[in-house]
This record gives C-alpha cells, structure tokens and sequence, in this order.
C-alpha cells in the first residue's frame, strides 16, 4: 500500500471516530456497533480513486510544494466526503437495482441483518457529510461554496438516476426511448459530475479559486466522465467479473448502455427486432443472445475505437488550457482512466 493510501485510510478511521462521538446523538452499544459495522462495509472498501484524486489535485495545484500536516489532513477530509457521498450512492442505487454484488461482496442491503434498514443507512452516509464539513471547514472562508458544491452535486447525480431510472420503467420497456443524447445525459448527470468534476472543485476551493471562473475545467472533466461511464458499459458487458468486482447486469436491467445504444445505431431492422425481443430479460439465454449480437456487430471494436478518439480529443482540449497546474491536474485524471480493466 502506498504511504498516501495508508495515510488517506488513518484519516478515515479519525474521521469514523468524530462521527461515533457526534455529540448530537447519544449511542446505544447496539446503535454504535451497527454505524461502526455499516461503515465499514460501504465507506472504505473501493479503489478510493475519487477521494485520493482530491489530494493529488491539490498537490498539482500547489506546483510541487510539499504539503503541511494540516493541508493533508484537510483534502484528505474532503476526499473522504466524496467517498462517503458515492458510498451512500451505491448503497441506495444498489436496492433500486436489485444488485447481488458490489465490489466483490455482496451488497449491503444483501446481508441477513440488513435488508430495508439500508435505506436508512443511505441517509445516515448522506448526512454525515455536512458533519464531517462543518467540523473542520467552518472557519475557511470556502466554507459555504463547500456545502453548495457537494448539494448542487448531489442535486446533479440524483437528477441523473432519475432519468436511468425511468428511462427504464418496468413494464413500459421501449428500446426506442435510446440514443446517444440520451445516453450521455444519463452518464452527465449520473457519473461525471460526483466522481469527475467534484474531486477537482475541492482541490480548486482548497487553492482559494472561484469556481465560475473554471467552467472550461468542468467541460473537460464531464467530457472524461462521459468517457469513464461508456467504458463501465462496455465492462459491465466483457470485463472479468473477478477483476471488475461485480456480475454485470445491464442487459438484464434494461439499462441505457452504451453497448445496446451503438447495437440500435449499427443493427439492420431484423436485429434490431432481435434485439427488442431479447433485451432486458433475466433468463440467461436471452442474456447470451444479446451477447451474441454485439459480437456479430463487432462492439469491442466499435469501444476501442472510440475510445481512441475520446483521448485524443481529451488530450487536445488539455493542452489548450492556459495553466500547466490545470492541465497536470487533468492529465493526471485521464492517465488513471485511459484503457482500464476495472
């Protein structure tokens, strides 16, 4: 484990520790070992790109300089609000799927004990945010364009969930609803806002910069996001699920992947009829058809072309930005995603 992880990680457990001592809630044993146990389970046990992304920006922003103990601490702080907004995300979005797995255990509503009371623990992850803020931001003068970042964020994702989510409404299941534009609005709001834009809006109000003024920023980092999610389409599809840490069921879920969007684009009418029938099933063979088809359409081809493309127009759009800080920023970002596995 790198030094900064491991530093990340005991930033979580100081973190973990403030909040079972909040003193706006007296704990029961019972009540305490549930919060430290759901915790656990969801905050903590991804890749933590997102939150960790927030301290390599700033060091960027800060042109080398050695960080202090407390500017540490500080992105760290914010990193790990960001893993706890995804953390609460994935617990709710997981039910709202029906997921089996998440990150190569079962989900949390999974667990025996747990069920509906997930829910629950979705709103507690989201609540503890401002906590975690208010504790250790209310003195910067940031502060406020802290809290409506992370609303205006979370108003964003939530925003795009809904659109997947009745987008594909059981019972009015209509494959003509899917495009491209709608696709990339789903992936816009859903995706690249929270786990794209966000950790760098952190690190810009961190360095003391207005945000209104970084709007080309924000551009390209929705377009990478765009780019991020097009690439969790064609995994949840092809990738390993030991590797990806989870069974794919898009094409069980109906979803607007990107993969059945290009399949409608590239199909003749009888495949795309082919489609309609078998798309959107939970019996396997119906899955393995679908599978069949975006083979015969050569959609793996079709992803690493475009995906080619998208970086080199992001690598364009980069370079284009008048600060090499931003830019190292950025470069860093797409580096970490380029042609991932997981």
């Amino acid at each position: 484990m790198s030094d900064l992880k491991a530093r990340f990680l005991e930033v979580y457990s100081v973190l973990k520790s403030e909040l079972l001592n909040d003193p706006a809630f007296e704990f029961t044993d019972d009540s305490r070992q549930w919060f430290e146990q759901m915790l656990d389970y969801n905050v903590p046990g991804g890749k933590l790109n997102r939150g960790l992304s927030v301290i390599d920006s700033y060091k960027l922003l800060k042109e080398g300089k050695e960080l202090s103990d407390d500017e540490t601490f500080l992105s760290s702080a914010l990193g790990w609000c960001i893993e706890w907004l995804q953390a609460y995300f994935l617990v709710l979005d997981d039910i709202m799927d029906s997921s089996h797995t998440r990150r190569g255990q079962p989900c949390w509503f999974r667990l025996p004990k747990v069920g509906m009371i997930a829910v629950n623990d979705g709103i507690l992850l989201r609540n503890h945010i401002p906590r975690i803020l208010k504790k250790h931001f209310r003195q910067k003068p940031y502060y406020v364009d802290l809290l409506d970042l992370f609303n205006e964020v979370e108003f964003q994702t939530a925003c795009g969930q809904m659109i997947d989510l009745i987008t594909t409404l059981v019972g009015e299941k209509d494959l003509s609803k899917y495009s491209l534009p709608i696709h990339r609005r789903i992936v816009q709001y859903k995706t690249a806002y929270y786990s794209f834009y966000l950790p760098v809006a952190c690190a810009l109000l961190m360095s003391g910069e207005d945000l209104e003024k970084h709007t080309n920023v924000k551009d390209i980092l929705i377009e990478m996001g765009t780019y991020f999610q097009v690439q969790d389409d064609y995994l949840d599809c092809f990738g390993a699920p030991e590797v990806i840490g989870k069974i794919g069921t898009d094409i069980e879920d109906f979803k607007c992947s990107w993969l059945v969007v290009k399949a409608l684009e590239l199909s003749n009418e009888e495949q795309k009829k082919f489609l309609h029938e078998n798309y959107g099933k939970e019996d396997l063979a119906s899955v393995a058809k679908v599978k069949e088809l975006y083979n015969t359409l050569k959609l793996q081809d079709v992803f690493v072309e475009y995906e080619s493309k998208s970086y080199e127009k992001l690598i364009k759009f980069i370079e284009d930005h008048p600060s090499q800080a931003v830019q190292a920023v950025l470069k860093l970002f797409l580096g970490k995603i380029y042609k991932r596995q997981k």
